[in-house]
């Protein structure tokens, strides 16, 4: 990776600008997974440390939670609530927000249910009324 950001100046500068400009344009999509999101985050996080500039961790965990689905707004004030963010790992975000996500699905599921409706054509045709 360190290969791809090397070059003059005015290209790192370059390649820094849009990888700055992808990581604040990141949020989650509706519907998407957290692992897809994070991993997604991790991504634009881990090309900005290999050009050199400081991405902290702390910096991280906050743009996770910040542009997380209306989904997780309760969760999310409740870890700033019960942790200091300045020391919370993406680890430890990630595994919240997993049994979060595993509850949401679970509660999904169990409330949709399919309906089958039968049709029985052995009348001739006509209703009541």
């Amino acid at each position: 990776m360190k290969i791809k950001c090397q070059g003059n100046v005015k290209v790192q500068h370059a390649q820094l600008q849009r990888l700055g400009k992808a990581f604040e344009l990141l949020e989650m999509k509706v519907g998407e997974m957290v692992t897809d999101y994070i991993a997604r985050v991790m991504v634009v996080a881990i090309d900005t440390r290999n050009c050199g500039e400081d991405m902290t961790d702390t910096k991280i965990v906050e743009k996770i939670m910040r542009t997380l689905t209306k989904n997780y707004d309760y969760i999310v004030c409740s870890i700033k609530e019960a942790q200091d963010t300045d020391k919370l790992t993406i680890d430890v975000l990630q595994s919240s927000l997993l049994v979060h996500e595993q509850k949401l699905l679970r509660r999904k599921g169990g409330d949709e249910q399919a309906l089958k409706i039968t049709y029985d054509d052995t009348t001739s045709g006509r209703g009541r009324g």
